[in-house]
């Protein structure tokens, strides 16, 4: 085959592939092991490509931090947010939240000390709370009259709370329970109970709108055919044991 053929057949295979290559969507993700992981093997991870897979598209995900996420994705820099809890399209306009929730998420305290929260909120009052920085469930939930630190990242809230620095932490329970484990703090207690539970949403730039409806029919859909609970199995109840 002459040079000239060899570079015609190159150069039209690699036309093929790009036309036929499935485009690309892009969220940005706050959760961390194991609801999502920077090679996207978490379980909200793998919920959300199967979802956009049987729509013909490919996930790819960035984690950044979940103020700066929020705005990038207004802003339309990403295509949208993996999970934030609804209303958030009232102060991010450019956002539409998908109907169909993909998880709910748990919001509990861990402490070294006995906890003790009949009061929900409130019994945060006077004592030393850290969070991460732009959860908004918790930054309009948790009293003024605590002693607040904020992080940009779960080790470091972990990490507050292993060197003694905060009396609570409080996050998601899945995440929670990963890191525990991870970092090797038994004796961290976490409050059976939750002070809040909230309904988790993707949500998708404006100039993804067309795409709302049919991301919604599916997520529903796999919780219909038994695949969103096959992947919830494999990711978090060994975290139950």
């Amino acid at each position: 085959m002459s040079s000239y053929r060899i570079i015609v057949s190159v150069l039209l295979s690699l036309f093929v592939q790009t036309v036929m290559a499935e485009p690309v969507i892009q969220l940005n993700t706050t959760g961390q092991k194991p609801l999502n992981t920077s090679n996207q093997e978490g379980f909200m991870d793998e919920v959300a490509s199967e979802a956009f897979r049987r729509m013909g598209y490919t996930l790819r995900t960035v984690q950044l931090p979940a103020e700066r996420g929020l705005k990038n994705a207004n802003l339309g820099i990403v295509d949208g947010e993996m999970s934030r809890i609804k209303g958030l399209d009232k102060k991010y306009p450019n956002l539409i939240r998908v109907p169909e929730k993909i998880m709910d998420w748990e919001f509990v305290a861990f402490s070294y000390e006995p906890i003790s929260l009949d009061g929900g909120w409130n019994d945060l009052s006077g004592k030393s709370v850290s969070h991460i920085n732009g959860w908004k469930i918790l930054e309009t939930n948790i009293p003024k009259t605590a002693e607040i630190t904020k992080t940009s990242n779960a080790d470091s809230l972990f990490n507050l709370l292993r060197k003694r620095r905060t009396d609570f932490s409080i996050y998601e329970r899945w995440g929670g329970r990963y890191l525990l484990k991870k970092m090797e703090m038994s004796e961290v207690k976490l409050c059976k109970s939750p002070l809040a539970v909230r309904e988790m949403f993707i949500y998708l730039h404006k100039k993804n709108k067309h795409m709302v409806p049919k991301l919604a029919e599916t997520l529903f859909a796999m919780k219909q055919d038994g695949s969103y609970k096959k992947l919830r199995d494999k990711h978090l109840m060994p975290l139950e044991q």
